[in-house]
């Protein structure tokens, strides 16, 4: 009986373990939902297919487990391809495609990652690939600077 119960707690701390070993990416109305329930900042990745750097973010940045937790824990992420202009989407009573949702915040290189506060009326970007480091960083000067948070 030990024996199974040590297996069984095993078996409930790898779990709890593996909830956090990826980002949970959101699409853009699903973050609005959620935030209208609890309200957090929406940090959306605006990438398109064919950057290099995007990719990099996704295989280096955005797998390592201090980012991971950072950005669940403090944000409602959301991927958004800036060259999408079939999936569409409502927001403060708009239609936009992703791309239309791109240039409405003014996105003009990728990678780039708009940071909204909870209320959804202002944004800020931080542009370029940054590795693990440099990108908790420079959110953190994002935030702090634009919004006066402190996450």
């Amino acid at each position: 009986m030990k024996k199974y119960l040590i297996l069984f707690l095993f078996l409930i701390s790898a779990q709890i373990g593996l909830s956090q070993e990826k980002i949970e990416w959101l699409k853009f109305e699903e973050a609005v939902a959620a935030n209208q329930a609890n309200p957090k900042m929406l940090l959306v990745d605006v990438y398109t297919d064919w950057c290099g750097w995007c990719k990099v973010m996704d295989k280096n940045t955005f797998t390592d487990p201090e980012v991971i937790s950072y950005v669940n824990e403090n944000f409602y992420a959301v991927k958004l391809n800036a060259e999408d202009t079939e999936r569409t989407f409502e927001f403060m009573g708009k239609t936009y495609s992703e791309a239309q949702m791109a240039s409405a915040m003014r996105v003009r290189s990728y990678p780039n990652f708009v940071i909204i506060e909870p209320t959804l009326q202002n944004i800020t970007q931080l542009p370029g690939y940054r590795p693990p480091v440099d990108f908790l960083k420079g959110i953190n000067e994002v935030v702090e600077k634009a919004f006066r948070i402190k996450p």
